[in-house]
């Protein structure tokens, strides 16, 4: 029968043989007490990131139908229903099972999981399969979240997405829940819900779905590359839960759900990297594939250079960690202003930062000084708190310019940097250095003051000559909410 598959139904042809031999020689699992999703407190909950959102949204068919009116007519009994989609023997080649060739052949362009999901559970329901609720839990990289858990629950059109920071997995909540149990190394955790006195429950969550009318739970992990271990469970909401073959079924799609999230995990994570590092917008020029040394863009861009004063002397000072964490707020009183108002920071330079305003925004100007005025009220909220706790106050220099820039990957053969280089960069880094020599904190050019059309909260400085330009450059000061620098 193997010879008659294409390729790939020959893998699944393979693994199905290699599992049901597995399957004859397992006893029969009882629906056992076991130890699903971690309810989420207040606290632990975040937003979701735009690279994890799908809106679902079901496609037309030809005939004008909705795809939502899969099986409206829903079969109460997996025996009646047409093409055996379900056997007891759990043996199918895809084309024997619509629900895994559509995992397998038609997502591939759904790029989100939780659209995945929803419609899959959508699809299972609608061929008897009695899924109420079902989660899956991930395990990713992320500078501020351990992880993401999907939910769907029977009449949702969309995935409910929650993030979870790091510390999660030690609190009470997490602790006592089943998810804990899969990540500890359980291969399998299954719990009767029909219990008649919900106190014999042992997790929380299972008297919540209790309450909420299921019977029957069930969840594996999913292995993916490298031994990376994630997170699925289904409940049922039909009386006496999951028949064996229901848990058959199931079983068998593990293998095709596992390769199709882990591509888009993996696309999620790459994403997530790249805007860490890079940020947004060169991320998704590298991820289009802007790679090659030399190539770039020339992009109209206001320039913002910053610098901490005195670092090297607070490095000498004060104890590694307290140093890293002044760094750390000094970073996000400046960094948060920016990317709210449409900046992108493209480096941190040791004590220092680079970021511009695309002048494709025609409130560009305006945007980045608004940034300061904000960036200078946190690190000002900084400073009183670094007083209180004897820290040193911060103090810094910023300086801005208007001009083009080349945007592109600049480097050796092996290792290179999405920057921007050019004479307006220099300018802008040149105007932060005159900073300290002036006692301002913020210096402005003149071509800057003349693109923002606005002289308000300016103050002319005169003519300054600066290093590696042949002509002095009108500087102006930023005035709204100063304060000079003191010591500087």
């Amino acid at each position: 029968m193997l010879s008659t598959l294409c390729p790939s139904n020959k893998m699944f042809a393979a693994w199905r043989l290699r599992n049901h031999i597995r399957h004859m020689t397992d006893s029969a699992l009882p629906r056992q007490t076991g130890r699903v999703a971690c309810k989420s407190s207040s606290s632990g909950v975040n937003t979701v990131p735009g690279e994890w959102r799908g809106r679902y949204s079901h496609t037309a068919r030809a005939d004008g139908r909705r795809r939502n009116l899969w099986g409206m007519e829903m079969q109460s009994s997996i025996e009646t229903m047409a093409g055996s989609e379900i056997d007891d023997r759990g043996s199918w080649p895809t084309k024997q099972s619509k629900i895994l060739d559509w995992l397998m052949n038609d997502v591939r362009d759904q790029r989100f999981i939780d659209n995945i999901l929803v419609e899959l559970c959508e699809k299972m329901r609608a061929i008897g399969v009695p899924v109420g609720r079902s989660t899956m839990h991930f395990r990713t990289l992320h500078p501020q979240w351990l992880g993401a858990r999907i939910l769907w629950r029977t009449g949702m059109k969309e995935g409910d997405i929650a993030t979870f920071s790091y510390g999660v997995e030690n609190t009470p909540q997490f602790l006592a829940s089943p998810i804990n149990e899969i990540f500890n190394g359980a291969t399998e955790v299954r719990q009767n819900l029909e219990i008649s006195h919900k106190d014999e429950l042992t997790y929380p969550l299972y008297k919540e779905m209790h309450a909420e009318g299921l019977t029957d739970y069930i969840a594996w992990p999913i292995y993916h590359t490298l031994g990376k271990r994630h997170i699925v469970t289904f409940a049922s909401d039909a009386p006496g839960g999951f028949t064996d073959a229901h848990i058959t079924f199931l079983k068998d799609l593990l293998p095709a759900l596992t390769m199709v999230t882990e591509i888009r995990l993996k696309n999620i994570m790459a994403r997530t990297m790249l805007r860490t590092y890079v940020g947004p917008h060169a991320s998704e020029k590298i991820l289009a594939g802007a790679t090659t040394r030399g190539s770039g863009t020339t992009v109209g861009a206001a320039i913002l250079i910053c610098d901490l004063r005195d670092f090297t002397s607070i490095s000498d000072m004060w104890p590694r960690d307290d140093v890293i964490e002044l760094l750390n707020g000094y970073f996000d009183a400046m960094v948060e202003p920016i990317e709210k108002h449409g900046g992108e920071i493209l480096k941190f330079m040791g004590d220092g930062l680079l970021a511009i305003f695309p002048l494709s925004d025609p409130e560009a100007c305006h945007n980045l000084l608004i940034s300061i005025s904000e960036a200078q009220a946190a690190v000002t909220a900084l400073n009183e708190e670094n007083r209180k706790n004897g820290r040193e106050v911060l103090r810094y220099g910023v300086g801005v310019h208007v001009g083009d820039v080349m945007y592109g990957n600049i480097g050796s053969r092996t290792r290179l940097d999405f920057t921007v280089i050019g004479p307006a960069v220099n300018i802008a880094s040149r105007l932060e250095s005159l900073t300290k020599q002036v006692k301002r904190p913020v210096l402005l050019s003149k071509a800057f003051v003349d693109m923002a059309g606005c002289q308000r909260d300016m103050e002319s400085l005169g003519s300054f000559p600066l290093k590696g330009l042949g002509e002095p450059v009108d500087v102006f000061a930023f005035t709204a909410k100063e304060k000079l620098l003191e010591d500087a």
